[in-house]
Parts: C-alpha cells; sequence; structure tokens
C-alpha cells in the first residue's frame, strides 16, 4: 500500500522491508526465554520515567524551585526534541521519554548471536528508519512547535505546509534546498577559470593563477562522478580550489558531463581515458611538465586506483602520473557501513532493471539512499520544516549541491558497482582486468596522500586507511575529523582536526594507527599542501591559460555543471 503512495516519491522508506525487518526481531524474540525479562525491564523503565517526569512537574507548580535547580532539565542532544516544551510540560516530557526508551529497546532486540553480520545490518537499518519514523515531532498534535505556530499564525502555517507539500509531490521529490537562491558561477563555483577541453564526458578547467610564481608540477582533481564538481569551489571562504590556487599550485578541475540515454554504452574504461587520463594529458600540455599530480575524491580516488594499477601494468605510471592523493575513497569494499544494505545482488540487479529500462540510473535513486543514511537530518527535519511548520527549504549552499545530482551511465555505473560493492574485485591481484591487463594494487608505488574522516558514514574512515596496505608505495594516511562532506572540506581557520603518523614503522591495523598517531588541531589542508609542495617541483611563472592546441573555450564553471 505504501509503495502504491505518492508519498513513496516524497519520502523513500521501503516499509516492505521494514516490515520485514520488525517480523524477523519479532520471530526471534519468540524463541528466546529472556525476551520476557526485557520486556518486565522495559515496562519498569517506563514507570520509573512517567513518575520522575511527573515528580518533576508537581515540584514545579508547588515552586520548590531548589529542587527544580537541582534537576534542571539540560538541553536534548537530539535536536528533534529541541522545542522548551518537550522539557516543561510534563505530558510532552512523558511522550518523548516514552518514544525515546522504546526505539532503544526495540534496537536491542536485534542484538545476538545467531545472525550473521551482513544480515543484521540490514535489520539494524531498516529498524532504524521504522524508529526515526515513529517521531512524535512528525505529527501535527504531538509537535509542540508546529502547534505553536499554527496558532501564532491562525493556521497559515498549516495552510503553507499543505501547499509545500502538493508542489513536492508534483515534482516527485522532497524539497531539501530554496533552488533559486543558488547557481553554479552566480553565487558558487566563483574561483576565475577556463575550460580548457572539452569531449563527450567531461570538461576539464583550468584555474587563474594568483601567485607570481607557480609550482611546476600542475595538479588535477578527479571529483566523483555521481555529484559535481563544485563541491570544491562552493564559496570564496571554503573553496579549496581557491586556496590551492593562492599557495602557487596550478589546478586542473574535471567536470563531469549529466550522462542521458544516448551515453548508455560509455564505461569505466571512457572514465579512464577520456576522463582521468585526457585532462592529465591536456593539463601537461598546457604547463609544459612532464608529470602531474592527481587528487582523486571518493570515488575519483577509486577511478584514479583503477588507473594507477592499469598504468603500473604497463611500465608508463611514472613518465605521467607523479604522485597521487585520495580524499575519502575506497579501495577495499569489504567495510562501507550502510551503504551495504542497498548493495546486495537484488539491490542491484533493480538498479541494473532501472538503468536498463531508462538508459542510465537517475540521480533520484542515488540521492535517496544517500538521504537514508541520514534521515533525520536530511528527510524528517525537511518534512517538519516543509509540511508541519509551513516555512521554505532552507537557502543552505552545502544542501543545494547535495540536491544538484548526476545521473549515471548504464555500463559504467553496472561494472562499478559489481567490482567493488558486490565482489570487492580490486583488492585482488588480477581479478579485474582493463584495458587489457590485469591489476594489481601492490604494483603501484608512486607516493601517495591518503585522508579518512572520523565520522565518514559513506566511506569508514578504517576502510580507507586500508590503502597503506593494499599499495606497493610509501602512503602517508591522515585522518580528519567530522564526516564525508565536512571532513573534506574545512579549510583552515575553522573549527576540526586531524591526526598522522609519525613513527618510521607501518601500524598493521587501523586501531593500533590511531593508537599510535599525533593528534593536531586545524585543518589537514596544511599538511598536505606541505606534501604536494615538496612533489610539485620548482617554482616557475605561471602557465598561460591554455595553449594553441587547446585555447579557452568559455568561462569556469563551463556548460556541464550546469546540465539538469
Amino acid at each position: 500500500m505504501w509503495n502504491a503512495n505518492p508519498l513513496r516519491d516524497v519520502i523513500p522508506l521501503d516499509w516492505a522491508e521494514i516490515a520485514r525487518a520488525l517480523r524477523t526481531v519479532w520471530l526471534r524474540s519468540l524463541a528466546r526465554p529472556e525476551t520476557a525479562v526485557s520486556v518486565m525491564q522495559f515496562n519498569q523503565d517506563l514507570w520509573r520515567s512517567a513518575i520522575n517526569v511527573w515528580q518533576e512537574a508537581g515540584q514545579r507548580w508547588l515552586g520548590n524551585a531548589q529542587a527544580l535547580q537541582d534537576k534542571a532539565p539540560t538541553s536534548p542532544a537530539d535536536k528533534r526534541f529541541a522545542a522548551p516544551e518537550w522539557q516543561t510540560n510534563p505530558a510532552y516530557r512523558a511522550l518523548m521519554e516514552v518514544y525515546l526508551l522504546a526505539s532503544d529497546w526495540l534496537m536491542e532486540q536485534n542484538r545476538g548471536e545467531d545472525m550473521d553480520d551482513a544480515e543484521r545490518q540490514r535489520v539494524n537499518f531498516h529498524l532504524r528508519q521504522f524508529v526515526d519514523a515513529m517521531s512524535p515531532t512528525l505529527m501535527l498534535l504531538s509537535n509542540p512547535a508546529a502547534l505553536r505556530k499554527a496558532l501564532e499564525t491562525g493556521g497559515t502555517s498549516m495552510a503553507a505546509g499543505a501547499r509545500n507539500l502538493m508542489a513536492d509531490l508534483a515534482a516527485g521529490r522532497l524539497s531539501m534546498v530554496d533552488e533559486d537562491a543558488f547557481a553554479p558561477g552566480r553565487n558558487l563555483a566563483l574561483t576565475p577559470g577556463k575550460v580548457v577541453h572539452r569531449n563527450r564526458l567531461i570538461e576539464l578547467i583550468q584555474y587563474e593563477p594568483t601567485t607570481k610564481q607557480v609550482h611546476q608540477v600542475p595538479l588535477l582533481i578527479l571529483p566523483p562522478w555521481i555529484n559535481k564538481f563544485y563541491i570544491l569551489d562552493m564559496q570564496p571562504r571554503n573553496s579549496m580550489v581557491k586556496y590551492l590556487v593562492d599557495q602557487g599550485f596550478t589546478v586542473f578541475v574535471v567536470s563531469w558531463k549529466n550522462p542521458d540515454a544516448s551515453m548508455d554504452g560509455i564505461g569505466i574504461e571512457d572514465y579512464m581515458d577520456l576522463g582521468l587520463l585526457e585532462a592529465g594529458d591536456v593539463a601537461r600540455d598546457i604547463t609544459g611538465s612532464p608529470t602531474v599530480n592527481i587528487m582523486g575524491y571518493c570515488i575519483g580516488g577509486t577511478l584514479l586506483t583503477m588507473t594507477l594499477a592499469m598504468l603500473a601494468a604497463k611500465g608508463k605510471g611514472a613518465e605521467r602520473i607523479n604522485s597521487a592523493s585520495f580524499m575519502v575513497s575506497l579501495q577495499d569494499f569489504s567495510r562501507v557501513g550502510d551503504t551495504a544494505v542497498f548493495m546486495d545482488e537484488p539491490g542491484l540487479d533493480l538498479v541494473e532493471q532501472q538503468m536498463m529500462d531508462r538508459g542510465y540510473l537517475d540521480s533520484r535513486e542515488m540521492s535517496n539512499m544517500f538521504n537514508l543514511l541520514r534521515s533525520n537530518d536530511l528527510i524528517w527535519a525537511n518534512v517538519v520544516n516543509n509540511y508541519l511548520l509551513g516555512n521554505k527549504p532552507p537557502a543552505f549552499d552545502l544542501l543545494y549541491w547535495n540536491s544538484d545530482g548526476t545521473r549515471m551511465t548504464r555500463a559504467a555505473h553496472s561494472w562499478y558497482l559489481r567490482n567493488t560493492y558486490l565482489e570487492n574485485n580490486l583488492i585482488e591481484p588480477g581479478k579485474i582486468t582493463l584495458k587489457g591487463v590485469p591489476l594489481d594494487l601492490g604494483r603501484i608505488k608512486l607516493d601517495c596522500y591518503a585522508v579518512g574522516a572520523e565520522k565518514d558514514h559513506i566511506v569508514p574512515w578504517d576502510a580507507a586507511w586500508r590503502i597503506t596496505q593494499l599499495f606497493g608505495g610509501d602512503v602517508r594516511f591522515v585522518r580528519a575529523s567530522s564526516g564525508h562532506i565536512a571532513g573534506v572540506i574545512n579549510p583552515p581557520g575553522g573549527k576540526g582536526a586531524y591526526w598522522t603518523w609519525e613513527k618510521d614503522s607501518t601500524a598493521s591495523s587501523p586501531e593500533q594507527w590511531l593508537q599510535s598517531a599525533t593528534r593536531h588541531d586545524g585543518s589537514w589542508w596544511t599538511d598536505w599542501t606541505a606534501w604536494l609542495s615538496a612533489r610539485s617541483g620548482r617554482k616557475v611563472a605561471p602557465p598561460s591559460m591554455g595553449s594553441k592546441t587547446y585555447p579557452p573555450l568559455q568561462d569556469a564553471p563551463g556548460s556541464y555543471v550546469l546540465e539538469k
């Protein structure tokens, strides 16, 4: 019934899987004698919580100031319950406590040794989706902030929420951001540059120098092809591109085309040839440098890994690439966090069927998956804001970028998902053959720099650390604070910290690495640029913008990034 409901396009929950998870927990609990004890303990916790809440309310009514001071409610860590009524109103306080206790109790019921790790992860994920969807904050009558606003506005907030809902139903998606507030080239992606090369898959952007001299070896940045490149060039204050240019690097960035059905047959080797290798050749021609340094972000780093292994097998890597940097990238896909829930055989069969029908994977499918990984922040917070409070979606640049997704070509994406997430073939020497040669990551000998993020829910930091064991050369690994995006886009002068390994020996596990790592306050960008400077040659006069062979075609950010 839910899958036939038009709300399914706005709130992409899989209620069939949620029902399966609840049924699994129920059947397992029937077979465990300790379930009765657990239920009794849960009931005791409920009674104890209710008594405490109403005792506090009684003391407040009686004006017992000292008792209230001793038991003053603290601001809840859960942002859903930030309204003051959740602390001061006993009815709301009791409702919140019951919900949180019930949520914790349900999640605890899936613990045990009679289930393999993959199935436990799947059940836990869908239980969490159910728990989040049952929050009392998602109903008007049990959301004090929404009720207060409805009374204050005479019901106009409810009417505005209904209009927002109808607009989202017509668009077939949940609005997460004010899309009129931003646009690349207007108030995003502002670093000056030129498109110096274009083919059917990429535009290559060269950025204008801001220093009198620049490093001889250019830097080529390879973003993920499932997102727009301007996450690296959002606003001047947090633009990695601008920071690198100001440090004296000649920076080139690949801007991937947003594929349509006509690009159905574009495969992973085309991404290597038309993307990384062709872009590197253009950068070398314009700068006159025999080699380039390359940075790959997320799956851009996975593509860089495959290309380096291919070049190493052909004995040509050192001729073209001087060093490589990997930002929150995976090579070993044995640990991928909750994304594994979507990457089993049935899930991939469904994705491949959708791509066969359309010729590409719609960006909304991938966006829904990543949004479910942080459903409270990216789904339910917007449901409350847009529908219950009747507010316009926020004008937030990062959410705009997050909503500005790209499609994926059928052939390349199907190959990528099966050889990485499903079969994890990349770490097995000789298991993958590309460009006529078997890949072996141990043959990659050039200097590498890799970053993992402490709270990354897409690329767990200890999975990103595995590059230090898989590559055959020297790898400097750094752990950044925060998550998949904020851990990377963390310019100097802001919050954050990072950890480095300064010993001569190598760690045998991520736990050992972290135990002996050195913590530094600030941004890891300074550490990376120091490492990169040592591998970027002497300082020379800046190269021209483009060359005779590759003349400038248009101003940055180009045209591919604007395609919807």
